[in-house]
């Protein structure tokens, strides 16, 4: 799997935690787009839009709240971001709405649900065909018709 991240400076000591879990669960590569002089709607267009011309398979973005981020990776054609703070929903954003963004709150979440909400999120996978399509199909209809 080929994953991006990125974060704004409120975030980069929880990025580069998150980037030690993963290599420590093997996760792929991992490609770090962010660094502590980044504004984070720039750092956030760069991974969707990378994300969304299939670079790379997941993306993930870290500020703050996650909002910032997700708000801003949501402007890019092709990139569906997710805010997540919960494993349920981590798990849901892959199973049911395809997302292939996880966006994080530095501030708003400790270090161990980091992780667990990022193990989650990459290890889920969205089934075609499965009774979610119609709801993704509708989704990335209107975003290819904007």
């Amino acid at each position: 799997m080929k994953i991006a991240i990125g974060c704004d400076p409120n975030a980069q000591e929880a990025k580069e935690e998150l980037i030690r879990f993963m290599e420590s669960k093997g996760y792929g590569e991992i490609t770090d787009f962010g660094s502590e002089d980044v504004i984070y709607a720039h750092v956030a267009a760069a991974v969707a839009e990378a994300v969304a011309r299939g670079e790379y398979d997941r993306g993930i973005l870290i500020c703050g709240t996650g909002i910032g981020v997700c708000l801003a990776a949501g402007k890019v054609k092709g990139a569906y971001p997710a805010l997540i703070s919960d494993i349920y929903s981590a798990k849901r954003a892959r199973l049911s709405n395809n997302a292939n963004i996880a966006c994080l709150g530095a501030f708003t979440i400790g270090n161990k649900l980091r992780e667990e909400l990022v193990d989650a999120f990459l290890t889920n996978e969205f089934v075609p065909g499965c009774s979610s399509q119609p709801k993704v199909d509708a989704f990335v209809e209107y975003d290819r018709n904007r």
